[in-house]
Parts: C-alpha cells; sequence; structure tokens
C-alpha cells in the first residue's frame, strides 16, 4: 500500500542538505508536517520556505552538541506530540588522508556519522511510540558495505551504523517500531561535488552518480514497503555486494575499480565545469560559490 503521508511529523537531520531537502520537498508536497535539523540556518530558512503546506519546524544545531538535540526534541514533542517517521540523514566527509588527520577531526566524523544517529533515535523513542505507525530510515551508504580506502573514517562511521540499523531493526520490530536503512551509492549533491573538486574518492565515480530524485524514490519505497535495507541503484549494490564475498581478493580487484573510477572523476569534473559549478584555476579545481 502507498504511504499516506497526510498530517505525518517526518524528522529529518541534515534536512538542509542535498538529500535531506529534497525529501523534505517530496514529503511536504503530498501533507507531511516537517521537522529539520541542520547546522546551516540560513540554507534551512531558505528549504522551509519552500516547502509545501504549513506547519513546518527548522532548528539549527550541531548535532554534536547533545543538549541542543535535547531542546530541539523537547521542542518537537510541544509542537506536534509525537514523531511518526525519523529519519537520520546527516553526514559528512573529508579527503584528508588517515594518517595525516588530527585526532579531533576523527572523533567529530564518527560523532557526526555514527553517534549521533544512535543518540537521536535513542532520544527520540519516546515520541516515537506515540505514532500509531512508528518509522525510523537512516541515510547509510554502499560505502557501509564496500571500504573505500580514500575515506576510510566515513568507510568505518557507514560499517558501524549499517551493522547497528541492522541490529536495532530486529530488536525494534517486536516493539511495534520499523526501521531500515537506505543504501545510496555516490550521489549529486554539493558534498560530493565539493570532495571532487578537493580529491574525493576514486571509487565513488566508477559509475555516473546518482540524482538526488533516485534516492528520494528509494525512501518512499522504504515506506511503502518496508524492508532492512533498500538500493537506490540496484546495479551497483550487487558489485560491491559480490566482491565483499572475497575480502581477500581486494587488493587484485582494487587497480581495476581505482582506473575505472579515476576516468568516471574526470568526466564528472567536466559536468561540474559544463554546468558552472566548478572551474579550473591555475590547474586547480574550484567550486563556484
Amino acid at each position: 500500500m502507498a504511504y499516506d503521508y497526510s498530517n505525518k511529523v517526518i524528522v529529518i537531520t541534515g534536512g538542509a542538505g542535498g538529500i535531506g531537502s529534497h525529501l523534505a520537498r517530496e514529503f511536504s508536497a503530498k501533507g507531511a508536517h516537517l521537522v529539520l535539523l541542520d547546522i546551516n540556518q540560513t540554507r534551512l530558512d531558505v528549504v522551509i520556505s519552500e516547502l509545501s503546506g504549513s506547519g513546518h519546524l527548522g532548528v539549527a544545531l550541531d548535532l554534536t552538541d547533545r543538549s541542543a538535540i535535547n531542546i530541539a526534541i523537547a521542542d518537537i514533542a510541544k509542537t506536534f506530540g509525537r514523531i511518526d517517521v525519523l529519519i537520520p540523514n546527516a553526514a559528512i566527509t573529508t579527503t584528508d588522508r588517515f594518517d595525516v588527520r588530527s585526532t579531533e577531526s576523527i572523533e567529530y566524523e564518527l560523532d557526526i556519522n555514527l553517534r549521533s544517529p544512535l543518540f537521536i533515535i535513542r532520544s527520540c523513542m519516546d515520541l516515537l511510540k506515540k505514532s500509531a505507525d512508528p518509522r525510523i530510515i537512516t541515510t547509510v551508504s554502499l560505502g557501509g558495505i564496500f571500504p573505500l580506502g580514500e575515506t576510510p573514517l566515513y568507510t568505518i562511521s557507514k560499517f558501524g551504523l549499517r551493522g547497528a540499523m541492522l541490529s536495532l531493526s530486529l530488536d525494534l520490530a517486536a516493539k511495534g517500531i520499523t526501521a531500515g536503512s537506505v543504501m545510496p551509492s555516490a550521489t549529486d549533491t554539493p558534498m560530493l561535488q565539493r570532495e571532487a573538486v578537493e580529491g574525493g574518492n576514486s571509487l565513488q565515480f566508477m559509475d555516473p552518480p546518482q540524482k538526488t530524485s533516485d534516492v528520494v524514490k528509494a525512501f518512499s519505497k522504504m515506506l511503502d514497503k518496508p524492508t532492512f535495507e533498500v538500493y537506490p541503484k540496484v546495479s551497483e549494490s550487487w558489485l560491491v555486494r559480490i566482491a565483499m564475498l572475497f575480502p581477500n581478493q581486494l587488493p587484485r580487484l582494487m587497480p581495476l575499480f581505482v582506473g575505472k573510477g579515476n576516468r568516471g572523476h574526470k568526466r564528472y569534473l567536466n559536468e561540474l565545469e559544463a554546468r558552472g559549478i566548478a572551474h579550473r584555476i591555475d590547474g586547480q579545481w574550484q567550486i563556484i560559490e
């Protein structure tokens, strides 16, 4: 059955970002009330102003600030009294290699990508239990299945989040809460565009990045027909899952993947230039702000 969005309260972290904002526009157009949590107040105000309907809430906060999250959840409780769908979506990545990163940056990326989603899920549990049909859907990644050597912290956090969600899906099902994850590959968002310009992870560009609309469709599919995991691009998901059946062969397989990824990376940069998103200055790629 098609999910009924009318008057549902849907909470999205990273709600003003590439995937989060598209989810918000789609769901508000179908009658849902959106609560968007994002670190960027200006961008958050813009997205809230673009949503269909009324009764939406935007909260600017740092997801590593536990007290700020608790205050936001109290505001949600006061305004709506429940949460029907919780979408921990926010994530970050960096092109800094592991051996030169600061310990502070390691802590921060793990906090945003892994610890914060789990903290938010636990903190929202009482409001979820007040819904007649509570749902939790996290944005994970194919990086939660296949190791990305150039961005290991992202892989670590997504491997952890995927495992956590599979465990929680089993645990919460018996308590009336449906939980699962959407597993996108590289998606054409501002985060990926900046990563591509800064060096990026070549493995993400083996195939052309998918559109945000593809990811939105995967979320809608998850709401229509709940399952533990949904893959927006099924062909890529089979490739990485088959490769991981033979992890000891990764050293032999990686040069093939990296070569294809490097070629795709160059094509994507040229596409960004043609779209007016990036350009080269003195041989260096830069985002056009």
